[in-house]
C-alpha cells in the first residue's frame, strides 16, 4: 500500500510526517533536516514506544539518559521506553535523520504545534499540556543543556 506522506518545511528543518495510520498504529516515521547546529528536540521521554534513529547524512549530537554522543552518517542510535533523549545537528553541520517510533503515535497535531513554536508563533509551554495526548514528556536535562547553550 502506498504510503501517504505529509511534509512540513521551516527555514531551519524538514520534516516528512507518514500518517501513522496507515501502520494501524505499528509505528510512525519522520524524516527531520536540520539547519547547521539547529535542535531537533529537547530533552523528552516516551513511557510506551521505542525510538530509533538513523543519521542519513552529516553529524548529530545525541543525548541518551545521562550520556551525549557525536553520531555520523551511517550510525544508529535506539532509545528504550522511558530513558530521556533529545538530538540535534553538531556546530558546523547540517544533518538529515530518520526516526522510527515503534509502536507509533498519531503526532501530526505535536509536529504542528511544534513548528508553530520554533517560528515564535507560540510558547514552548503550549506542547505541555499534550504531553500524555503524545506521549513526549519533557524533561530537565543539565548535560544537554550545558553543551548546547555552550555554543
Amino acid at each position: 500500500m502506498p504510503g501517504r506522506t505529509v511534509e512540513q518545511r521551516t527555514p531551519s528543518s524538514r520534516s516528512s510526517l507518514p500518517i501513522c495510520w496507515l501502520t494501524a498504529g505499528a509505528l510512525g516515521a519522520n524524516r527531520l533536516t536540520l539547519g547547521v547546529g539547529r535542535d531537533g528536540a529537547k530533552p523528552h521521554h516516551h513511557t510506551f514506544s521505542t525510538e530509533l534513529f538513523y543519521v542519513l547524512d552529516g553529524v548529530m549530537e545525541f543525548l541518551v539518559g545521562e550520556e551525549v554522543a557525536t553520531v555520523s552518517e551511517g550510525g544508529l542510535v535506539v532509545v528504550p521506553p522511558r530513558v530521556p533523549h533529545a538530538f540535534g545537528a553538531t556546530p558546523g553541520a547540517d544533518a538529515e535523520l530518520l526516526s522510527v517510533l515503534a509502536p507509533g503515535v498519531e503526532r501530526f497535531g505535536y509536529f504542528r504545534q511544534l513548528a508553530r513554536v520554533q517560528h515564535g508563533l507560540a510558547p514552548f509551554d503550549s506542547l505541555l499540556p499534550e504531553q500524555e495526548r503524545y506521549d513526549v514528556h519533557f524533561v530537565d536535562a543539565v548535560a544537554w543543556q550545558s553543551l548546547r547553550s555552550s555554543r
